[in-house]
């Protein structure tokens, strides 16, 4: 019954994705026809309906509208210009410093923001016009900032971890905020390596002159504002100061507050901001609650004691066992986005890796580094696409760098994959594990 169900659910899913139905409608429907396969359709329809609202219903879920609405206030104008004034600061003597500065700015404005799009779009443009005066190879340069943009997804605060946080089963908010860190950092890093290799191929150099301090502290100082968000909310969050979800509004007033000081927030564009986030959220939550009836379909079902048992009986070595999930992951990533996808397999996939003693936190990190992976592979990709329209080149010119960037990025998945330290050494130092 288990397997029927499970390829009842994929081949209607698939279906439905394909002829343009949203992925919302499309998991409730799927999961819905699995189901009157032995449940009759009055009752199977109540509890879905009833599944849906228990779903929506959390407490917790709060912190995600408020995230989305911090996220879109601090993506008005000043704040990516202030982001890659300080890291160019740093890293700006480094081969192919704009490149370099792409990436580092991409993870910070991308953590903020909470929106790999949204720093691809806001970092990529605030870069171009200096890449161009450069000479710098317009492919080359969109490549680099959509393989670095999904990075600050990883870093705190992150949507995609709060919703893992929800479909797992109540993992701490905390513990997953602070061990997004390292994985992040990685992510960022491995983009700056091959950064900086091309780009010594290509004879790019650093910013002229010495490295001052003075120059440094001026930029830390107009950037401070912004970045003391991430310290403020993370801090009281991991610190046990404030929960996740009054972190989050007080993320969306620290936000309004230097929206206004920065004049770069209207009373017109304030409005707009509530609208698009009161949009954005409602989808999001709408997508959870649905996502509940495939949770109980799948519950009912035992769809996940189904996939356990064929896994465990291709092997029973954790080490292949993670590895064929992450290449689930990564194609399930090429046509899906991060959260839908989270809804769908964490449920399936967290049991058996905690049946081999994988911690949740770890798991977590895991899935979202995978995932947002998808973010930058076609045919979705939707980060990559930003990133090739701000750099004014093609798709066909951008992915033999593309190629590279991937290379890179997978081999710090590995690294997360089977290395626990990497995702749980900072949780386990602040005591949350």
């Amino acid at each position: 019954m288990a397997i029927k169900a499970l390829l009842i659910i994929l081949i209607v899913l698939v279906i439905l994705l394909v002829i343009g139905v949203p992925i919302s409608y499309a998991i409730g429907i799927s999961s819905l026809v699995a189901i009157l396969q032995t449940v009759p359709i009055n009752v199977s329809v109540v509890t879905a309906a009833q599944r849906t609202f228990v779903g929506m219903s959390k407490f917790s879920l709060t912190a995600i509208p408020f995230f989305i609405l911090a996220g879109n206030l601090m993506n008005q104008g000043g704040i990516a210009k202030r982001l890659v004034n300080f890291v160019n600061a740093i890293l700006g003597k480094l081969p192919g410093s704009l490149l370099v500065t792409n990436v580092g700015a991409n993870a910070l404005f991308g953590a903020i923001s909470g929106s790999a799009s949204a720093a691809a779009a806001a970092v990529g443009n605030m870069v171009s016009q200096g890449e161009e005066e450069l000479g710098y190879d317009k492919a080359l340069c969109a490549a680099t900032n959509g393989a670095s943009a999904p990075s600050g997804l990883l870093i705190p605060p992150s949507n995609a971890l709060i919703t893992y946080s929800l479909v797992s089963g109540g993992t701490s908010v905390a513990a997953l905020f602070l061990a997004g860190y390292i994985p992040g950092i990685i992510w960022a890093v491995c983009c700056i390596v091959v950064a900086m290799i091309i780009a010594k191929k290509k004879g790019y150099k650093g910013t002229e002159g010495s490295f001052s301090f003075g120059n440094l502290g001026k930029a830390t100082l107009e950037a401070l504002p912004s970045l003391s968000l991430i310290v403020v909310v993370i801090g009281g969050i991991v610190g046990g100061i404030f929960t996740a979800t009054e972190g989050s509004a007080i993320a969306v007033v620290y936000a309004l507050i230097l929206g206004i000081l920065y004049k770069s927030i209207t009373w017109k564009s304030f409005i707009q901001i509530l609208i698009d986030s009161a949009k954005m959220s409602g989808m999001i939550v709408f997508l959870i609650g649905v996502s509940n009836i495939l949770s109980w379909v799948m519950a009912f079902t035992q769809i996940p004691q189904a996939i356990s048992a064929v896994l465990l009986g291709i092997t029973s070595n954790k080490y292949i066992l993670l590895l064929i999930m992450n290449v689930i992951l990564l194609l399930a990533g090429t046509f899906m986005d991060v959260t839908p996808a989270i809804l769908i397999f964490t449920p399936l996939f967290l049991p058996i890796v905690t049946g081999f003693g994988m911690s949740p936190v770890h798991f977590g990190l895991m899935l979202t580094y995978n995932l947002c992976i998808g973010n930058i592979t076609p045919p979705v990709g939707n980060t990559l696409f930003v990133a090739i329209k701000v750099g004014k080149t093609t798709l066909a010119q951008a992915i033999p760098y593309m190629l590279m960037y991937y290379a890179a990025i997978l081999a710090g998945l590995l690294l997360v994959t089977y290395i626990p330290a990497i995702s749980m050494a900072l949780p386990q130092m602040a005591g949350l594990i």
